[in-house]
């Protein structure tokens, strides 16, 4: 299942569609450097929502992976099997050249974001709530999948400061963390490393179970808007010993 469910989206529009090419392949083999070595990245199409692709290119000196989003979403997702039992150090590269007009990405319905780097997780479901519960065994029947446990997602956002946390509009099982705000630094690179324990224990309150997948997203459907985003290299690391 896609990126956590595209964030916890009504599941009846989800599906696992890969349709990447060749050239994606090799190049998000030689950007995004995981632990995982059983499975690939691969895109994920959703029903009802015009898709994208990521596209390898150059941009201001690096090599990178860009999506021309246009009223679209587009999902590149890994998923750890087996699942990663701990995380060390996420660090990552990305760019845009604008942000979603009116987007807010607390608001459902104005719930997009140029960039994102998404992190699903493992952990004590008897803890989830009936509500939580419900959608995943929805998301089960349609999709194969579970909801995760928990997402930890982080998000360039227009109107929020960055450190600042948010609630998906759907579940709090989906949470942001906000990296970057504004326009001031549209069209620069911005590289960040985060220490994903402590990003989840400051988020969520509690620690980190295994991890499922890693994914990228760049969506702008909510808000009918055009941007482009580039990701550059990615590596994750397990914790360590």
């Amino acid at each position: 299942m896609p990126a956590s469910q595209m964030e916890a989206s009504d599941p009846s529009e989800l599906s696992a569609l890969p349709v990447d090419s060749a050239d994606l392949r090799r190049a998000a083999q030689r950007l995004l450097k995981t632990p995982s070595t059983q499975t690939g990245w691969t895109v994920f199409p959703m029903p009802g929502k015009t898709f994208t692709p990521f596209e390898p290119v150059h941009h201001a000196g690096r090599e990178a992976l860009r999506v021309q989003a246009s009223s679209s979403v587009s999902i590149l997702r890994q998923r750890m099997e087996p699942a990663l039992p701990s995380v060390g150090r996420l660090s990552f590269a990305w760019t845009a050249d604008a942000l979603p007009p009116t987007e807010d990405v607390a608001q459902g319905r104005r719930d997009d974001a140029v960039v994102r780097v998404l992190l699903s997780f493992d952990g004590d479901r008897s803890r989830l709530s009936p509500r939580v519960h419900r959608l995943s065994e929805m998301s089960r029947l349609l999709t194969g999948e579970d909801l995760p446990y928990a997402t930890l997602v982080y998000v360039w956002s227009d109107a929020h400061a960055p450190g600042t946390v948010l609630n998906n509009s759907r579940t709090d099982r989906v949470r942001k963390l906000v990296l970057d705000s504004g326009t001031q630094h549209l069209g620069q690179w911005r590289d960040h490393e985060r220490d994903v324990r402590a990003d989840f224990f400051q988020v969520f309150g509690e620690e980190p179970g295994p991890l499922l997948s890693v994914a990228l997203m760049t969506d702008t459907d909510n808000t009918r808007s055009q941007a482009q985003a580039w990701y550059g290299a990615l590596r994750l690391l397990p914790a360590a010993p």
